[in-house]
């Protein structure tokens, strides 16, 4: 099972949907179980901020969540394959990861939660999917290859600090850098600060009101996706909301960039990006050009809202 696995820096993983989709997916579940934990026990963030979580050293992290008797954490660890459960109470538990159904999943950690006195109900069947079986019954997703998902991991693990890097020139409204579980993208978005036209939704088993508080003002996001079934393909992409009629005409970096009138959005496939020589540049070139078609079509005050505080140097 990969167990304390030590990773030796390199280059980019690789990362082939055909080998890791069906582990991604369970994984994906198993978030989207555990985003939602995190989910009825904080208070509602604006954009829905409070649901997602967060690039960790081991894998994935809820942060504290705040409960009755303190905080607690939930955190993936893609090297020991295990998801640890920790209280400010002193309580400890342990779920291991292997190829188990989302069913047995789901169950043992809401025991586990229940045993920690985290009394603990959540809309128990999947968003942003279709079909969304419900957790208790899902016994079709079963998958979980440990090294593909340790790859995974490491994947994130080399786009997180660009990313991170993008998010600090920004002076405006700005996300962290988050793993949203309904999709399964990590991603990062700005803000003008301009309202938006109210959005019309259409995103499958996801409420109307929280994509309309979502994208109640004007945003430019990017962020990485590693595929699905119908587009099993590891890529990069940045779109804007409202949509300028000649965002898509933008020039924008590296080559082999493209936008997708399917998608609405700027692609560029991971394969790109890892398979270069210097993949931080390719990828920081990607999001900083795809920002400059969405704020200059759009007319963002880009004086107000750029900032490059590099060089304040060491404080």
């Amino acid at each position: 099972m990969n167990k304390g696995k030590v990773y030796i820096p390199g280059g980019w993983p690789e990362l082939e949907f055909s080998k890791c989709g069906d582990s991604l997916m369970t994984v994906q579940l198993w978030t989207q179980i555990v985003g939602k934990i995190r989910l009825v026990n904080s208070p509602w963030i604006n954009h829905s901020w409070h649901v997602t979580l967060y690039v960790s050293s081991t894998g994935l992290s809820t942060g504290s969540v705040p409960f009755e008797q303190g905080i607690f954490q939930l955190d993936f660890n893609f090297i020991r394959h295990e998801l640890l459960l920790t209280c400010s109470t002193g309580i400890t538990e342990v779920i291991h990861l292997y190829p188990r159904t989302v069913a047995s999943f789901y169950a043992e950690l809401m025991e586990k939660l229940e045993a920690a006195g985290i009394n603990t109900m959540i809309y128990a069947s999947p968003n942003e999917l279709e079909p969304a079986i419900p957790f208790a019954e899902d016994v079709l997703h079963q998958s979980y290859d440990a090294q593909e998902i340790y790859n995974f991991w490491q994947v994130l693990i080399k786009i997180h600090p660009v990313f991170v890097k993008f998010r600090a020139r920004f002076r405006g409204k700005c996300s962290p850098v988050h793993l949203f579980w309904g999709a399964f993208d990590l991603a990062v978005t700005r803000f003008s600060g301009r309202t938006a036209p109210v959005h019309q939704g259409g995103v499958p088993n996801m409420s109307l009101k929280v994509m309309q508080e979502a994208y109640s003002h004007e945003v430019s996001s990017c962020g990485f996706w590693p595929g699905s079934p119908q587009f099993p393909q590891a890529v990069f992409y940045a779109y804007c909301y409202p949509v300028p009629e000649n965002f898509s005409k933008q020039p924008v970096l590296p080559p082999q960039a493209f936008y997708s009138q399917e998608m609405g959005e700027f692609i560029l496939p991971y394969a790109v990006v890892s398979s270069a020589e210097q993949p931080e540049n390719v990828l920081m070139q990607f999001l900083e050009s795809t920002y400059e078609a969405a704020a200059n079509s759009a007319g963002w005050d880009r004086e107000a809202l750029d900032c490059d505080l590099r060089s304040l140097g060491p404080i």
